[in-house]
C-alpha cells in the first residue's frame, strides 16, 4: 500500500458509501456520480490490499477491514477539520464546564469523536458526562442540570419544553440470519416481519418508534424476546432464532460468536431513527455548550456532504 495514493475526497466517499449502504444513497448523499463512487471505492480497494465492502444486489454492506477502516477514516476527517478551524482564525478561549447527557446505545456510536474534537478545540473547559435513560435526560435537561444532550431526537417525551437539531438520520432495516427464511428475498415487508419471531431492542426509544409503525400498519408481530443488549440482539439474530428490525447506525455483520447477520431492506416506508442534539427550549446556551453544539454541526455537516 502507498497511503500517498489515497485522498481525503476517497474518505469521504468511503463514508458516504458506508453510512447509506449503498452506491446510490451515498451518490444522492454527495451529489455525485455513481460511477465516481464505484471507481474510488474500487481504487481505495486496491491500495489498501484489503476488501471493505461485500458488493450485493441488495447493496453495499462492510466486512471486517471496513468496519475498522470506517473508525479510522472519521478520525482523519476529523483531524482534517480540526486543522483548517485552527487555522481560519484564533479561536476565543472557552472555559468553565459543559454537562452533556447521553443515552447508552448513542454513547457507543457518536460519542467519542465529538468529544475528542471538543477537548482539542476546548482544553480549558471540564467536561462531565453522564449516561441516563431518555426520559430522565430530559428530565435533567429541563431542570438545567445538563447544557446539552445526544440522543434519539425524534421521539422526545416533552417536545415543547425541548430543542432538537437532527445530526444523522438513520434508515431501518431487517436484521436476520443468513439461512432464515426471508433471507431469500431481495427486499421484505413488515407484513412477512410480523409473521416471524421477533427480537425486540428496548433502548433508546427506539422500540417506541418501531410500536407505532407496527400500529399504523394494523399488525400484530410476536416477540420471542424484548432485550436492552444489543449485543444480545445480534446474537439472537446470527443464532437465527429472531429477527429483528433496527437502524443502520446500530448494524454489525459479526456476532461476538462470529455468527454473521445478514440485512435486508424494508419495503414499506418507515421513520428514520434520527440521532441530535437536545437542549432546554428558552435557555440562554452557555460558550462551553454553544461551542459544543457548532462542532457536532460542523461535524454532521462534513460527515454528510464530504466537505
Amino acid at each position: 500500500m502507498n497511503p500517498r495514493h489515497i485522498t481525503l475526497r476517497q474518505f469521504r466517499y468511503f463514508i458516504a458509501v458506508a453510512e447509506s449502504g449503498s452506491l446510490a444513497g451515498a451518490s444522492r448523499m454527495l451529489n455525485v456520480a455513481q460511477s465516481a463512487l464505484t471507481k474510488a471505492m474500487a481504487e481505495l480497494e486496491q491500495e489498501l490490499g484489503s476488501r471493505l465492502f461485500e458488493r450485493t444486489s441488495k447493496g453495499m454492506a462492510l466486512t471486517p477491514q471496513g468496519h475498522r477502516f470506517l473508525s479510522g477514516a472519521g478520525k482523519v476527517l476529523g483531524a482534517v477539520a480540526d486543522a483548517i478551524r485552527l487555522n481560519a482564525a484564533e479561536p476565543a478561549s472557552v472555559s468553565g464546564t459543559l454537562t452533556v447527557g447521553v443515552t447508552s446505545l448513542v454513547a457507543g456510536y457518536y460519542l467519542s469523536d465529538l468529544l475528542s474534537r471538543y477537548r482539542r478545540n476546548c482544553p480549558e473547559v471540564q467536561v462531565q458526562v453522564t449516561e441516563e435513560t431518555p426520559r430522565f435526560l430530559e428530565h435533567l435537561l429541563i431542570n438545567g442540570e445538563l447544557d446539552v444532550a445526544i440522543m434519539v431526537s425524534n421521539a422526545l417525551g416533552e417536545p415543547k419544553a425541548l430543542m432538537a437539531e437532527t445530526l444523522t438520520r438513520s434508515a431501518s432495516r431487517v436484521w436476520l440470519a443468513s439461512n432464515h427464511p426471508l433471507a431469500a428475498h431481495d427486499e421484505v415487508s413488515l407484513a412477512e416481519c410480523a409473521a416471524c419471531e421477533q427480537i425486540v431492542l428496548e433502548a433508546d426509544r427506539i422500540d417506541d418508534l418501531m410500536r407505532l409503525v407496527w400500529a399504523r400498519h394494523q399488525l400484530k408481530p410476536h416477540v420471542m424476546m424484548k432485550t436492552g443488549s444489543l449485543e444480545a440482539v445480534r446474537s439472537l439474530v446470527g443464532a437465527g432464532l429472531g429477527l429483528a428490525v433496527l437502524p443502520d447506525f446500530l448494524y454489525r455483520s459479526w456476532t461476538l460468536d462470529a455468527e454473521h447477520v445478514d440485512v435486508r431492506p424494508l419495503r414499506d416506508e418507515v421513520p428514520t431513527v434520527d440521532v441530535g442534539l437536545v437542549w432546554r427550549r428558552g435557555s440562554g446556551l452557555k460558550p462551553a455548550a454553544a461551542e459544543f453544539i457548532d462542532l457536532a454541526r460542523e461535524q454532521s455537516r462534513g460527515r454528510r456532504h464530504g466537505t
